[in-house]
Order: structure tokens, then sequence, then C-alpha cells
């Protein structure tokens, strides 16, 4: 299976469907089923907006290691000002959840679903992992 390392509290965001547009700074080919894994390292997020910081901390995230959800990525947009000023105002959520600059990419995931955690080591980029 085809695995994203996101680190948290992003990934857990994810799978609860709170997040649905992952932000990175490549582009991506790759449409069909990913599988979204929560980074080892502890949540550090005190860089963000206030907003987020009270959405994150309605969590906890005790899936540092593991493989916690299946999703679609459908598409991949490169962001533009007129994109990001969408996101910001019809899309207020993701917005506080991602890093919005121009050239950067929204990874748009739909049809997300938790799974039985599955522990991996992970890594950059998507990877595969076989159970």
């Amino acid at each position: 299976m085809r695995v994203l390392t996101v680190k948290e509290p992003f990934a857990s965001l994810i799978s609860l469907g709170i997040k649905t547009t992952e932000t990175r700074s490549w582009r991506t080919n790759y449409r069909g089923e990913l599988y979204i894994h929560a980074g080892i390292k502890k949540p550090q997020y005190d860089y963000k907006s206030d907003d987020f910081i009270k959405l994150a901390n309605k969590y906890d995230y005790d899936n540092l290691g593991y493989i916690i959800c299946k999703c679609k990525l459908v598409d991949c947009v490169e962001m533009t000002e007129e994109y990001i000023e969408d996101m910001k105002k019809n899309h207020y959520i993701d917005y506080i959840c991602g890093e919005y600059q121009v050239g950067r990419f929204g990874w748009i995931l739909e049809d997300i679903k938790l799974i039985e955690p599955i522990k991996a080591k992970g890594r950059l980029g998507i990877w595969y992992f076989d159970k």
C-alpha cells in the first residue's frame, strides 16, 4: 500500500475528516488510495494560529508511529493567490491546518476512513508498506 507520513496533530485531523487538504512543497502525479501514517515525533504546533491550537487541543494524539487511516488522493492543486484566498474564505479549517503559500501544493483527500492502526517506521515522500 502507498503511505504518506504526516506529522501530528495533522495526521489525526486527516483521519477524523477535519483536514481534507494536505499541503506540501512538492507536486505528485499519483492519484488513488493513500494511507496516512502519523509521524513518530510528538506534536509541536505553537507556531500556528490560536484557532488552530484550540482545534488541535481538542484531541489526544496517541497514534505516533502508526498508519491510522486510508483515503483517496484525488487531486494536487498548485497554490495561487486566488486559491489561497478561496481556502481562507471558504475552507477555513483546512486553511488553518496547512501551510498556504504561492507555489506550494494542496493534495485533495476524499473518502477518509479510519483503520485498525498499523505500527510502521515512516519515511519521506510517498512510500510503500507491505503488511
